[in-house]
């Protein structure tokens, strides 16, 4: 498991979700409409030149664990640091989230916007088609999401968790969260989750649901110039 989760995104592109992209070489990036993300075969030494092709300028990607100066042609936006999490407690008891619905294309709309407006990570309008995706309601308004992302080996990752700022407080992304936990351990596989370590906020919750730390890694916005 160190090894797919040390370089998850790469490990994603090339194996499961290898469907999902886009790249040559050593570097692979999401294809455009899904979560704006690359990963790279050496991700402290990524080949660019690799990626370029498949890179509009201007375009946003992130990408982890690299730190160096940008070569020529590739400018970084933003650098922050970032937790790896993996659930290593009993499965959930009951039913979590019995009465959270299942989210398709037809909610893509309302789920980017949700994800505009409470920034839980890289989102596109075509996240939502790469795992299963739960919501809640209000009034027909989407309040509150979380679903699946990256997927190598029997790892899977929790990711878009996200509630509407005039929901918060009524358990919505915990319910959901754990009945993806539920759901990926029974299908033989473990969660893990990405949260950026000055999420205080969130880093206490999962750890109290049963998520314990396995590293910490830098995370970079780039963009071709």
């Amino acid at each position: 498991m160190k090894s797919l989760l040390d370089n998850i995104i790469w490990h994603s592109l090339t194996g499961h979700q290898r469907e999902l992209a886009l790249g040559a070489g050593g570097a692979r990036r999401y294809l455009p409409g899904f979560s704006p993300i690359a990963g790279f075969a050496d991700p402290e030494q990524p080949q660019l030149d690799d990626l370029a092709a498949a890179v509009q300028p201007g375009e946003h990607l992130y990408c982890e664990r690299w730190a160096g100066r940008p070569p020529s042609g590739w400018r970084v936006e933003e650098e922050r640091l970032m937790r790896k999490l993996v659930w290593e407690a009993p499965p959930p008891p009951g039913t979590p989230a019995a009465d959270a619905m299942p989210l398709g294309p037809e909610h893509a709309e309302q789920a980017v916007a949700l994800a505009e407006l409470t920034r839980p990570g890289p989102f596109g309008r075509r996240t939502i088609e790469m795992g299963e995706y739960y919501g809640y309601f209000s009034d027909g308004e989407l309040i509150a999401m979380a679903g699946e992302r990256m997927h190598a080996g029997n790892l899977r990752e929790i990711s878009g968790v996200c509630t509407h700022p005039a929901h918060l407080g009524r358990g919505h992304a915990r319910a959901l969260m754990l009945k993806l936990v539920q759901r990926e351990l029974g299908r033989g596989q473990i969660p893990f989750l990405h949260v950026m370590s000055h999420n205080l906020r969130a880093l206490t919750l999962y750890r109290r649901m049963g998520f314990v730390d396995y590293r910490e890694v830098v995370v970079r916005v780039i963009a071709r110039t």
